[in-house]
């Protein structure tokens, strides 16, 4: 019998749950199979287990644990448990690192490389979530692994902008394998298995309940080296997998938001209170190219975020020789589709022409914003080409 089964015995037995200090457990008996030849004064006497564990402990059979080993192998999962070399060093690190992993996909993804957790909200702006495909899709190009939670919104995001650009990328589930949750991302979880990997602590049984997440969020950062957070509002579970980062002593991004959206409110108060703020991967990845120089190129982060590989801001085709008109002769106004990575001022300013050519006095008025405020969002418009300023403060259209 595979020494596995007792691994997965001893998960069961005393259950999944933050709390557990698994590093006590294997300080002290080193593997489970230890734990289950153990005598009950054994146990009472290591002073781990509380007398209701010590109790269960007794009571259980290797039954149950059978036969969840068995549907792993016929599925093709893997088990990977704390004595195994494919281990993911990293949770070493945590005191209640997971006594199994399920794995679906392959977890030499992770060696000798730096791994970045990108989260937020299942409920994510367009711009937001643009903004996490397009970062995700960068810090792969500079040779790292992105790792996420494969849920709605933000990490779904992450995931696909991963998978782009061919990358590794690591979801870590809040359910087994079994469920098929969220059904909106099943194409993703395939592609994600084929590439990088699937992983949960949870057996192939266990159902996606709301408790579960934030459980399965200290090992989305525990394997990655540092958490970057996007549109996280003060109470999102996102900032549950930060504040796990700042335990285990790893490093916290957020990716600014709207000062005055409640949607940004907890991404905003970790810039607040010591997270770099991000822009680009270089904020993320410079750091870690040099403390750890071998494990990625530091002539590869891009230090500005780009669209590429999934829809540049999109622009119109060439007029041609015959514009579209109205009754009276005059040519259509027509304006572009505003690109996703407009701030909520650029925006507001954009959709304040009225005709192809207006007065900034003008648009000042339309939009109520103050001086500085229409000076960014017009510099930001011109950065994307979608305006051009003509003589006397005249702002044209593109």
């Amino acid at each position: 019998m595979s020494d596995k089964v007792y691994w997965i015995w001893l998960q069961q037995v005393l259950g999944i749950a933050t709390s557990i200090r698994t590093d006590e457990i294997i300080s002290y008996f080193r593997t489970a199979k230890n734990v289950y030849f153990a005598s009950e004064q054994e146990r009472i006497i290591s002073g781990i287990f509380t007398p209701r564990q010590v109790s269960k402990l007794e009571q259980n059979d290797l039954k149950k644990a059978q036969g969840i080993f068995a549907s792993c192998v016929r599925n093709g999962w893997q088990v990977i448990t704390p004595d195994d070399e494919n281990y993911p060093s990293m949770l070493f690190k945590l005191p209640n690192f997971p006594l199994v992993l399920y794995v679906n996909g392959d977890l030499d993804c992770l060696k000798n490389k730096i791994s970045v957790a990108i989260v937020g909200t299942r409920e994510p702006s367009r711009n937001s979530a643009t903004v996490a495909r397009a970062l995700s899709s960068s810090i792969v190009r500079s040779g790292a692994v992105v790792v996420s939670g494969g849920a709605l919104g933000i990490d779904a995001a992450a995931h696909w902008g991963a998978l782009d650009e061919n990358g590794k990328t690591v979801a870590v589930l809040g359910c087994g394998f079994n469920f098929n949750y969220p059904v909106a991302n099943e194409a993703m979880r395939r592609q994600i298995a084929q590439s990088g990997a699937l992983i949960t602590e949870f057996p192939p049984e266990t159902p996606a309940i709301a408790r579960n997440f934030p459980i399965r969020n200290r090992i989305i950062s525990g394997l990655s080296y540092g958490t970057v957070v996007i549109e996280a509002g003060e109470r999102s579970g996102s900032l549950i997998t930060a504040n796990h980062a700042l335990e285990q002593g790893r490093d916290v991004f957020a990716v600014p938001g709207d000062l005055l959206s409640s949607e940004f409110t907890g991404a905003n108060r970790l810039i607040r209170d010591g997270a770099k703020p991000v822009f680009s991967a270089w904020d993320v990845l410079g750091g870690f190219s040099m403390t750890y120089p071998e494990k990625i190129n530091s002539d590869n982060i891009e230090k500005t975020l780009t669209l590429k590989n999934y829809g540049d801001p999109p622009s119109r085709s060439k007029a041609d020789d015959n514009p579209p008109r109205t009754e009276k002769g005059e040519v259509k106004f027509i304006r572009q589709a505003e690109p996703p990575l407009l701030s909520e001022n650029a925006k507001k300013v954009y959709r304040a022409f009225e005709r192809s050519e207006m007065q900034a006095d003008e648009l000042i008025l339309k939009t109520g914003l103050g001086a500085s405020e229409f000076s960014g969002a017009m510099t930001e418009l011109e950065l994307f080409d979608l305006v051009e300023l003509q003589a006397g403060k005249n702002y044209k259209l593109k």
